[in-house]
């Protein structure tokens, strides 16, 4: 599990993301601008950031400069637009950000971006001679597994329902099974039941899996 700031004005994005990675297992914290982005920083110490470029106040270019010439650029960050050019992503990139995210973000390429950003370091970037340095407790996150209570394997179910609700008692305690086998992967459940990301992440909402228990045993 890691701390993940999520920068954005934008509520619907900012909601999204939130239940995105905490469904995840992440530990996160959202801010709808430079001046909560700041605070967040200091106050949470975020192993990574996902931070918006076009907000009202200080735009995410700015803060990201604002951040390596202070020397607290010492986390990965991936910027997100949806209406950014070529330049301003490779000016996002050259100052330090780790990727870029196009929006609408699909949920494939936000949690692919997120785990390579936490796998990796962040960017030495010379500014007024301070090298951003490893962030260690991201990488001490990515890599610890998560403690979870294996459920029984075998389980019982009540025949007399009618056919829909003894499907999806069936169906969320095969999927909860999962969970817990893989530690609360989405990426390696979807692997072994056979279905795409989204398709799964939609279906345990459906059927009122919780999938906050990982987390919560860990």
């Amino acid at each position: 599990m890691a701390n993940i700031l999520v920068v954005d004005d934008e509520l619907g994005i900012r909601d999204l993301l939130f239940e995105i990675l905490n469904d995840e297992g992440h530990a996160v914290e959202v801010a709808e601008n430079a001046a909560q982005a700041r605070l967040a920083r200091q106050a949470a110490r975020p192993d990574l950031v996902l931070l918006d470029i076009w907000m009202p106040d200080t735009d995410g270019v700015t803060l990201l400069k604002e951040w390596a010439g202070s020397g607290l650029l010492n986390m990965p960050v991936i910027m997100m637009s949806g209406h950014a050019t070529i330049d301003t992503a490779v000016e996002a990139t050259r100052i330090g950000a780790q990727a870029f995210l196009e929006k609408p973000i699909t949920l494939q390429k936000l949690l692919k971006a997120v785990e390579q950003g936490l796998a990796r370091k962040p960017m030495a970037v010379p500014v007024k001679g301070v090298v951003s340095g490893v962030n260690k407790d991201a990488a001490m996150a990515a890599s610890t597994p998560q403690a979870v209570v294996l459920p029984p394997t075998h389980q019982s179910f009540d025949l007399e329902h009618p056919l829909r609700e003894a499907r999806d008692a069936f169906e969320r305690a095969y999927f909860e099974y999962h969970l817990t086998q893989e530690n609360g992967s989405m990426t390696r459940v979807a692997d072994k039941t056979g279905l795409e990301r989204t398709h799964l992440y939609r279906k345990l909402k459906q059927l009122g899996v919780d999938l906050s228990k990982a987390k919560r045993a860990a």
